[in-house]
């Protein structure tokens, strides 16, 4: 697959197990700040609860470096491991869940935690609605002054970002292009252009 889904909304979820109830949150997150910053207004938002469990794939579900995940203060990994592992089987990304505990005065043991904070997430999954989000990787374009009007005209029509524009003798655009529609783009940019565009793609490693 070359997207990966992402929630549209913040998705909501109640499960109640042995007097325990246990409340997940999900919502889209771009980025490690974007995850924490949601993972904190969940904690003022249940102040009283006994525990704000959490995952997050802030980013591509490919990128470990922006996976994480906390117990805090369930037994260690009886929370934010299954939830995170949860989150690892369903193409998801940018993506932040919160699972809530009001501690009911039974203990669940450490096999029905796991299961309890997988059921959690894996329900409010179930029922989220969903956005398709392509990677995108960076190009750079440069043209003349006069060619520029009609190449932005074609990129706001089309699925390529805009990062950047520096004016230099031509003027350079920093792109974030969709791999799998890229090669058509650049065609049509070449032959826009007649040829006077000069494109610049990051190498892979």
């Amino acid at each position: 697959m070359d997207y990966y889904l992402s929630p549209i909304r913040e998705q909501g979820f109640e499960l109640e197990i042995k007097n325990s109830l246990f409340i997940t949150t999900l919502r889209r997150t771009q980025g490690r700040e974007q995850a924490k910053a949601f993972i904190e207004e969940i904690k003022a938002r249940y102040p009283d609860a006994n525990h704000n469990c959490w995952a997050f794939i802030a980013g591509a579900p490919n990128n470990a470096h922006l996976w994480d995940q906390s117990d805090d203060g369930e037994p260690k990994g009886t929370a934010g491991k299954p939830m995170l592992n949860v989150l690892q089987h369903g193409n998801v990304g940018e993506i932040t869940a919160v699972v809530t505990r009001y501690f009911g005065g039974i203990k669940l043991g450490a096999g029905g935690l796991v299961r309890a904070y997988s059921q959690a997430v894996q329900e409010a999954l179930d029922q989220a609605e969903w956005s398709e989000i392509y990677p995108r990787v960076p190009a750079t374009i440069s043209v003349s002054y006069s060619l520029l009007g009609k190449v932005e005209y074609y990129l706001a029509n089309s699925d390529i970002e805009i990062v950047e524009k520096r004016y230099n003798e031509d003027i350079s655009l920093d792109l974030a292009v969709i791999e799998r529609t890229w090669a058509g783009h650049k065609t049509d940019l070449v032959n826009l252009c007649q040829g006077n565009i000069h494109i610049t793609e990051t190498n892979k490693e």
